[in-house]
């Protein structure tokens, strides 16, 4: 297996994770309580993160790590969370799987990254595969659903574009990357939580469980791939893996929620996966710089290894 698959194979495990997100809300955690459960996924992971790598920003690092903190998690989980609870689960998801036509349009403005008409036509049949797979007939279109549903898929672009822009300083792991970023998201969330749901609910072995799971694996892990692969791919295919999000919700409810797939769902799940991939083999743009320098560090930590 080359390299380059071996980056787009633990990248998708991030989407993959996401995709149990619902799941594992629903059948876990306390109901009614989405800012509660985004500052949960992203606070603990954050402060425990930033303890096992003892690093903080420097310089600029302190606004950049705000604002991609912002985008990428303070921003982005309410605005996801208001959308899953105004719009049903399949509207939602279709509403987020225009993430990639946004990052398209940034990575041409911020990273000069010209997609190929193959790219776009990946991700316009990747959204439509997603739409077969999750949408109901006389599903509800509530106007505040989509806009918080389209601002979430904004957000999480500009984050990813502007990750990929910023790269990240030189000797600071992508790890500790992800713990600035999940600290500064999940003190935004904070205060909204407080004001809007009040005191944090109490909580049973399964509602522990369920956190624990969201924080760690879901989402200390899962971003951590993820940056990791933002900084190795391009961003349009990068973001074309995040189909692979809904596709995963739909097989778990499948097979562990008794919910049916249909000649329908498979066929849009065949399409949505073979998009995905085309959009992974589009032709590589020439490394930034930032790349260059993670391929760089990667080469000689690969080069110690071998030679210890």
């Amino acid at each position: 297996m080359s390299r380059r698959a071996t980056v787009i194979g633990l990248t998708a495990l991030a989407p993959v994770s996401w995709g149990s997100t619902y799941a594992v809300t629903t059948e876990f955690l306390p109901p009614d309580r989405p800012l509660f459960t985004g500052l949960m996924r992203a606070l603990p992971a954050g402060l425990a993160l930033l303890a096992l790598t003892r690093s903080l920003p420097r310089g600029a690092w302190w606004w950049r790590s705000a604002v991609l903190g912002a985008l990428n998690i303070g921003a982005f989980f309410p605005l996801l969370f208001l959308a899953a609870y105004r719009l049903p689960g399949g509207v939602a998801a279709v509403v987020g799987s225009v993430g990639p036509l946004f990052v398209v349009g940034l990575a041409a403005l911020l990273l000069g990254e010209r997609s190929a008409a193959r790219s776009l036509l990946a991700a316009i049949a990747a959204a439509f595969g997603v739409s077969l797979v999750v949408l109901k007939a006389g599903a509800a279109f509530d106007p505040v659903g989509v806009a918080a549903g389209l601002a979430a898929a904004a957000s999480m672009a500009a984050g990813t574009v502007l990750t990929k822009r910023w790269g990240r300083p030189e000797g600071v792991g992508p790890l500790a990357m992800v713990g600035w970023q999940l600290s500064a998201g999940g003190l935004l969330i904070a205060p909204v939580a407080l004001l809007v749901e009040g005191a944090p609910p109490a909580l049973d072995g399964r509602g522990v469980a369920g956190y624990a799971y969201l924080a760690l694996a879901n989402t200390a892990v899962s971003y951590w791939l993820w940056l990791r692969g933002v900084e190795r791919l391009p961003a349009t295919s990068v973001t074309l893996l995040g189909s692979l999000s809904p596709l995963t919700a739909a097989v778990i409810g499948w097979a562990a929620l008794g919910q049916a797939l249909g000649p329908v769902q498979l066929a849009g799940m065949a399409l949505a996966l073979g998009a995905t991939l085309a959009g992974q083999w589009a032709p590589r743009p020439p490394f930034s710089s930032a790349e260059a320098k993670s391929e760089k560090v990667s080469m000689d930590l690969t080069n110690t290894a071998v030679r210890r």
